[in-house]
């Protein structure tokens, strides 16, 4: 029995979130039906987070304890073929018994993107929120810079569990132009409960014109907003990469295929 940490990417479309549910197909679930069929026998993979519904990821982590005898390239491929096509395994590696994906995380880091568009437009905005009126990336950045240190985030989520901590430290924050798409990044030791659903939505109300840049950090000096109530659509956010110390994931590679021979 050995503990390996799987990264996986999704189209969080037609999901209703991470997290298993009874009578709701989730990215936990079939996840765990894949594992079930290479005779995985465990109650419940562990994840680094829990993404909503139609939230998508490049980089989500879980991890679980499994009897497989081959090389880890043979076990993701055995997972990619159990798996449904907008679920993918991109990566196994063995690592100690007792990694965490979720307790062991230095850092996190997620993209939103946005478009300025006054038409609908279908296929973009599968994996983009529409903003209308425009915004000018200068503002956008310019409010963002407020966002990097500790901060209590009170105003911008709830802790994932009741009178937990609402101070996070946010590492990075920053704004740049994709193509016709505006992209935001962000990273974080931790997020709070759609913590950056609802930054997104106060920085483009703020570059909108609808929100004084002064309301932002107010906020962040643990003041509640009020002005300001809205989310950022879930289909622009996507879990990008958690990130580990080293010692963990270098901990115990299994051989790879041409080494076990």
């Amino acid at each position: 029995m050995a503990r390996y940490q799987i990264i996986i990417a999704y189209d969080g479309t037609e999901f209703e979130g991470f997290q298993r549910q009874a009578k709701a197909r989730t990215v936990q679930g079939v996840v765990e039906a894949a594992l079930r069929k290479i005779g995985w026998q465990g109650r419940s993979i562990l994840a680094a987070g829990r993404t909503d519904t139609g939230v998508h990821a490049e980089g989500q982590v879980v991890a679980c304890d499994l009897d497989w005898e081959h090389p880890v390239q043979e076990l993701q491929a055995a997972l990619n073929a159990n798996l449904p096509g907008d679920v993918a395994v991109r990566q196994v590696q063995h690592v100690r018994a007792d990694f965490h994906p979720r307790y062991d995380a230095l850092a996190r880091r997620y993209r939103y993107r946005i478009f300025c568009d006054q038409g609908r437009d279908p296929l973009r905005e599968r994996y983009a929120w529409r903003v209308w009126p425009a915004v000018a990336l200068d503002d956008l950045q310019a409010v963002s810079r407020k966002l990097p240190g500790t901060h209590d985030f009170t105003a911008f989520g709830t802790p994932p569990r009741a009178g937990g901590s609402t101070v996070r430290t946010v590492y990075q924050a920053t704004w740049q132009q994709n193509e016709q798409d505006l992209d935001f990044e962000i990273t974080a030791n931790a997020f709070l409960y759609r913590m950056v659903r609802r930054i997104v939505y106060v920085l483009v109300a703020v570059a909108q014109g609808r929100l004084d840049t002064a309301r932002v950090a107010d906020s962040l000096a643990g003041s509640k907003l009020e002005v300001v109530q809205g989310l950022a659509l879930p289909q622009g956010l996507t879990l990008v990469e958690v990130t580990y110390p080293a010692e963990i994931l270098q901990a115990g590679w299994l051989p790879t295929a041409d080494q076990s021979r």
